[in-house]
């Protein structure tokens, strides 16, 4: 494989390529002890006619309630396998904006062939857009939204593969990924961006940054060019989002290890090179996905060892002061944050749900020493308190295991930096790449998409960790997802245990046996894999959009593009709303304060989407509403 058709690769993919994991676990040994553990045969899940059936100890509310109102209002809209956006009957879609679009009047035009040069690529809309968050200051409606990667050939157009040849280059995809903060408003013609707005900001992988929390200062953020340690450069491949009940956005680094590479052999210290191990930061000499590291010696683990624990937090940023600094909140633990969820305790603490998304890794909650108090100081509230990860038992009980040093052996900046291997030390439970948490507004209880994971019960994760199929993970190879649930005790997000189950186990019951066919909520008309994003409403719908395979053959025969339902938690019912256009992930998903216009997230959609025949493919994000103008969720 060439370092072209690497860089052209999923990270999941390129990290699966270039940080291997052993093969232990024997396909038949997985399948008996996933019998035995999980109890099968005896009510768990059982399986007959060659259809699978989850039995009420696992999916719990998820059959049809006599006299239960149908709280959808569409019909189901069938699958789709074309080049565009579809929305139900009665409901209509517009693009609101795309990769390269202008936040400022003095940004560049974009190009329908060669897209938008280095300079001003700052100040136009980024590409791929991912989580975002609406925040509405007086009659302001703002709009913070994630870009969090890049597709080289269309950026580097004048390129022959899309790697940077100069360090022009890099610094034009730098810019076009991080998050574009932007003023929104409903005019005569339709949804649009407030050109020059005093609120618009682009965040890139230059903007400066500040730590705060327990690794702050310490000698493994510090570089040459921050002897402190404190500050920093930069957020990174920003994936999911969330918000704090103080008006703050909150954007999450996943797939940083990618940015990073060697112009030359490294000599690493073993604590460095064990957290670039189970990271995937890449050691090899080559260009690696961007070749940032040929051009900014910044991203050149030979020059700067400590750059890559500088990437992998929770971002918090004010959309309302352009001028702030945003700040990294190390506390909160370093991986591959999908997400960030909230919720608040009965007696006021804050609760931040997250989830590392990668094959076999884990599902974490942070606890606020301080309480929440609106119009209160909020300064310590994402600083100051307890990460948790958690631990699935068999019998439908969980636990969060405080990741202290007594538990870990491990000190609270070490903990905050390789947080992956904390969580390892405390036997945390491996999870099917945990992605986006949602609470719900209207029960206590939170749901996580485990999107897939191909080696469950066929490779350890990158910690070593055992990914036998386990409770929430019930399926070795499993390449269709779940959604877990889990309800606190004493219906206090603050507690340290809960009961789960799952809400829904996809899969295909037109061409799969047993348990890939999926739960019973799943049928021929609704089926999808690979549960990704996921809202909810203020009504307590749950929208679960997807990123996985649009073949429509084999497995996936007769699922369609990539899509977004709604399900009911509490009849379990699912049913298709929108599908984006061929190759695109359905991803981000907020309201305008009205509730009266959806705007959804189409990422990486192939050409020409949106803009026609011979024009490059651009991410947008469009807006959904009702024909007659009444609320959408």
């Amino acid at each position: 494989m060439t370092d072209i058709e690497q860089h052209e690769m999923s990270p999941d993919d390129w990290d699966e390529l270039n940080f291997p994991r052993a093969n232990v676990q024997g396909f038949d040994d997985v399948v008996e002890t996933a019998i035995s553990r999980r109890g099968f045969v005896s009510g768990v899940l059982t399986f007959g006619s060659g259809a699978a059936v989850m039995g009420t100890s696992m999916l719990k509310g998820t059959s049809a309630i006599a006299g239960q109102t149908d709280r959808f209002a569409f019909e189901q809209l069938p699958i789709q396998t074309d080049g565009t956006v579809h929305v139900p009957k009665g409901y209509t879609w517009d693009v609101l904006v795309r990769w390269g679009d202008p936040l400022f009047s003095d940004a560049p035009v974009f190009d329908a062939q060669m897209g938008v040069p280095t300079q001003g690529s700052d100040r136009v809309f980024g590409e791929n857009t991912d989580g975002m968050e609406l925040f509405s200051v007086g009659n302001h409606q703002l709009l913070a939204v994630n870009s969090e990667f890049v597709n080289s050939k269309e950026n580097l157009a004048h390129t022959q593969n899309g790697m940077p040849t100069d360090a022009s280059d890099v610094l034009r995809l730098q810019n076009f990924q991080g998050v574009s903060v932007m003023e929104v408003r409903e005019a005569e013609t339709g949804w649009e961006v407030v050109i020059d707005s005093p609120f618009n900001r682009r965040i890139h992988h230059n903007t400066e940054m500040t730590f705060d929390g327990p690794a702050a200062g310490h000698d493994l953020l510090k570089t040459d060019a921050d002897p402190s340690g404190a500050s920093s450069f930069g957020t990174f491949n920003n994936c999911g989002a969330g918000r704090t009940p103080w008006g703050t956005y909150l954007t999450c680094e996943e797939n940083f290890n990618g940015y990073f590479g060697a112009t030359h052999e490294p000599i690493l210290d073993d604590v460095t090179a064990a957290g670039y191990a189970r990271y995937g930061v890449p050691t090899k000499v080559d260009p690696g996905r961007y070749n940032y590291h040929g051009f900014d010696a910044r991203f050149d683990i030979t020059q700067n060892p400590n750059e890559p624990h500088r990437a992998g937090y929770i971002v918090e940023i004010d959309p309302t002061n352009p001028d702030s600094t945003p700040i990294k909140h190390t506390a909160l633990g370093r991986f591959k944050h999908e997400n960030a969820a909230y919720a608040l305790a009965p007696d006021g603490r804050l609760i931040v749900y997250m989830g590392d998304d990668e094959r076999g890794e884990f599902m974490y909650k942070w606890l606020s020493s301080d309480k929440y108090v609106p119009g209160g100081d909020t300064s310590t509230l994402l600083s100051d308190g307890q990460l948790y990860v958690a631990k699935f038992n068999a019998d439908m009980s969980g636990e969060w295991i405080a990741l202290t040093p007594a538990a870990t052996g491990m000190s609270p900046a070490e903990i905050a930096i390789f947080t992956r291997i904390a969580a390892s030390k405390v036997g945390a439970t491996t999870m099917d790449r945990p992605e986006w948490i949602a609470v719900n507004p209207t029960a206590v209880e939170g749901y996580c998409c485990l999107t897939n994971n191909r080696n469950r019960g066929i490779k350890p994760n990158a910690g070593g960790d055992d990914t036998a199929p386990n409770g929430p993970n019930p399926r070795e190879a499993n390449n269709f997802g779940q959604i877990v649930r889990w309800r606190p005790s004493d219906d206090d997000h603050a507690s340290g245990t809960f009961e789960w189950d799952l809400y829904v186990m996809a899969g295909n019951p037109n061409t799969r046996e047993g348990a890939y066919q999926g739960s019973s909520n799943i049928n021929a008309g609704n089926m999808f894999n690979s549960p990704d994003g996921m809202q909810f409403d203020t009504t307590g719908i749950m929208w679960i959009q997807t990123d996985g395979n649009d073949s429509n053959e084999g497995d996936f025969a007769g699922m369609g593009n990539n899509q977004m339902l709604a399900g009911d938690p509490v009849t379990g019912e699912i049913r298709r709303f929108l599908t984006g256009p061929n190759g695109s992930e359905v991803t981000g998903l907020t309201w305008s304060a009205d509730r009266r216009t959806m705007f959804v997230g189409i990422q990486h959609p192939d050409a020409p989407f949106p803009d026609g025949e011979g024009a490059l493919p651009r991410s947008s994000i469009v807006v959904v509403k009702r024909v007659d103008g009444a609320l959408v969720g």
